[in-house]
């Protein structure tokens, strides 16, 4: 097993890695070259989580993204044409993002690409950052294989970020919000050449080509960022955030609920059991000190929509319904508690942490998130199989393993016994002949 797989595994919750292996299995079923590259190699290579997984194949994405459908019931989320990529999201809610091997032309500066196959080394070569043109080969005869032709490893050891090539932030504007994204959040400094382009970029106005389209899907990456309120300040400063509203600015822009957003974020333990709609918390934060007017023309301008604001438009009101639940004398016992929450939509837990004034609920969801999620994650399928003769995976199963969490969340510590004292020693005896011998 090469070092790269090894990491990659140690990254991967079981989850992904069960769509890695239904991944890898399509591709070989049909014949074609598949790797894992992009956000997710950029994650694991810095030492982040990798949240979504991605991957370009040799060959036609739109016939590999079917045969996976079939192969495991995964829902295709939505098919790009002109990137040439597809959305996939598998029955146990991970999203993986399938792209084909290609080379791109543009006709002028924000214009939509025409796509042609192309190999994986060219694919590569036309990415906007080197960071995000690294793959890792999941073919049978080089699995495990690195592919860096932009030395990509190396500005991530650099902790910079560099362009893959001269044209990249003239050929696609959007680039330029995406190069504040990646600063802000992987701490990275711009490399020289490439702030030089940014800045020709920023001269020639070329901000104003990014389309419509391209606002919304950079929107809907910012929502998906832990530290979505450092960015949006940061696109602040560099005079970029009226591209999505000119209404965005100064107090406008909710700092305040975005920062306590962060800091809820903070509290979640790492895992896949906790599963949050950010977008529609990002969007909730980000409408929040806008007027009914405002609000609209941001829609209108990012092209959000209806399926983008449902989440949003509800989640004020139900997470009102899950503070009354949290607060009522029925969830006192940790189980119960753990019950409610552990089925509750993660943005109305964060939700509440960001706006509930009641101090009895902020404590409520902060045990659930620091003391009784982690104490449930420490829970085996071996736990579970020794008070039970279930098979792991089936209804049966899962209901005992709610039994045992309950069991243990329940269950008061153990008192440890009083240590008794020693009665105290008696004085040693002292004899006239150790007198005489101390004197």
């Amino acid at each position: 097993m090469s070092d790269y797989l090894f990491m990659l595994e140690n990254h991967l919750n079981a989850a992904q890695s069960r769509v890695l292996a239904e991944m890898q299995a399509a591709a070989a079923d049909a014949n074609v070259s598949l790797f894992l590259t992009g956000g997710a190699m950029r994650d694991m290579l810095v030492g982040f989580p990798i949240h979504d997984l991605d991957f370009t194949v040799e060959g036609p994405v739109a016939k590999l993204a079917k045969a996976v459908a079939q192969r495991s019931g995964t829902e295709i989320v939505s098919t790009d044409d002109v990137r040439k990529s597809v959305d996939l999201r598998f029955p146990d809610g991970t999203t993986v993002a399938l792209g084909m091997a290609k080379q791109q032309k543009f006709s002028k500066p924000g214009a939509k690409p025409v796509a042609h196959a192309a190999t994986i080394h060219d694919d590569l070569r036309g990415r906007d950052f080197t960071i995000n043109a690294i793959a890792l080969s999941l073919n049978r005869a080089s699995r495990g294989l690195l592919l860096d032709p932009t030395n990509g490893l190396g500005d991530i050891e650099a902790r910079e970020l560099r362009a893959a090539s001269n044209y990249a932030l003239y050929d696609d504007p959007e680039r330029m919000l995406r190069l504040i994204r990646f600063k802000v959040r992987l701490g990275f400094n711009i490399a020289e050449r490439t702030q030089s382009q940014y800045q020709n970029a920023r001269e020639a106005g070329l901000e104003s080509k990014i389309s419509g389209e391209a606002l919304g899907r950079e929107l809907r990456m910012i929502a998906e960022e832990p530290n979505s309120g450092d960015i949006l300040r940061a696109l602040e400063e560099e005079k970029l955030l009226p591209l999505f509203s000119p209404a965005l600015e100064g107090q406008k822009l909710n700092q305040h609920g975005f920062a306590k957003l962060q800091k809820a974020w903070q509290l979640v333990p790492p895992g896949p059991e906790f599963h949050a709609d950010n977008l529609a918390l990002f969007l909730y934060l980000l409408f929040e000190k806008l007027t009914p007017k405002e609000r609209s023309a941001l829609i209108k301008t990012t092209g959000l929509e209806k399926a983008d604001l449902a989440g949003y438009q509800k989640l004020e009101a139900a997470a009102k319904k899950l503070e009354r639940e949290v607060k009522s004398a029925r969830v006192q016992k940790a189980s119960k508690l753990y019950t409610l929450l552990s089925k509750t939509p993660g943005e109305e837990i964060l939700f509440l942490l960001v706006k509930s004034a009641e101090r009895l609920v902020q404590d409520r969801i902060k045990n659930y998130l620091q003391k009784y999620l982690p104490a449930a994650q420490e829970i085996t399928d071996r736990d579970v199989s020794a008070v039970t003769d279930a098979e792991p995976g089936t209804p049966k199963f899962a209901k005992a393993k709610q039994a045992v969490i309950a069991q243990r969340l329940d269950s008061r510590p153990k008192k440890p016994a009083p240590v008794e004292e020693a009665p105290p020693a008696a004085p040693p005896i002292v004899t006239p002949s150790a007198r005489g011998a101390r004197g």
